[in-house]
């Protein structure tokens, strides 16, 4: 069953409560989202570190239930 962008907002703001999390679903197919996600997690991480911060909100879901999510991630501006 395909994963729902309310579950992904979900699971990302758990882990990332600060978060503010926009979700696309890019081939309406309920399989390929994109995200843009700013947090001030991600401050000082590269860019690698940031995505697996996301990955591990997800709880493993990448790849089963969730087929592909494109990642833009950032820390707030100032």
């Amino acid at each position: 069953m395909p994963m729902q962008a309310t579950e992904i907002k979900r699971l990302i703001k758990e882990a990332l409560p600060d978060a503010v999390v926009e979700i696309d679903d890019l081939a309406g197919d309920g399989d390929h989202y994109s995200a843009r996600i700013v947090s001030e997690a991600f401050r000082g991480k590269s860019r690698v570190q940031q995505h697996q911060l996301v990955y591990q909100a997800l709880k493993g879901r990448m790849g089963g239930e969730l087929h592909a999510l494109a990642l833009q991630t950032g820390a707030p501006q100032d």
